[in-house]
């Protein structure tokens, strides 16, 4: 069994990437969800204004990352690392690579002075539910999530919105 180590996620995984993206896809029931095409995401993550960092899990191939961007939080003045995906590849769970994407982010957390690390899990995935609440993760239930996208989105910029 060969050795596991992170490192940051270079402009060659990119294809090894959007693969376990697509897996996530399917693992998170919406297998014909994903819109992202590597170019797109070698832009977002390696392009002249980076929107996201990500970080994998090697051994022989990658066998997991976590996709992360700066947030910002104007009660704390401080920033934030909000994790948009982690993933491992499934024959690779129960060797501590989650764990180890989680640690890694919270310790880039905080080495840049970040208020908080955060994330999003589906309200069906007791598995994912219950490893975060044992690393002390806590589900924030008063709080709802909305999205606008789309024609809702272009008509919500094209709307006029003062008068007087």
């Amino acid at each position: 069994m060969a050795s596991i180590s992170l490192r940051p996620a270079q402009p060659d995984d990119v294809p090894a990437l959007l693969g376990l993206v697509h897996d996530l896809a399917i693992y998170e029931r919406a297998p014909n969800a994903v819109e992202m095409t590597a170019p797109m995401l070698h832009a977002a993550l390696f392009g002249d204004a980076p929107l996201a960092r990500a970080v994998v899990a090697v051994a022989d191939d990658i066998l997991g990352f976590a996709v992360y961007f700066t947030t910002f939080s104007t009660w704390t003045g401080k920033a934030g690392l909000y994790l948009e995906d982690l993933f491992v590849k499934p024959e690779a769970r129960g060797r501590g690579i989650g764990k180890a994407l989680l640690r890694h982010l919270a310790g880039e957390a905080i080495r840049r002075d970040c208020a908080r690390l955060e994330w999003q899990v589906l309200d069906w995935n007791e598995p994912a539910i219950a490893f975060y609440k044992s690393l002390g993760a806590e589900p924030l239930d008063e709080w709802t999530r909305y999205r606008v996208k789309g024609a809702a989105l272009a008509a919500l910029a094209n709307q006029e919105t003062l008068h007087g």
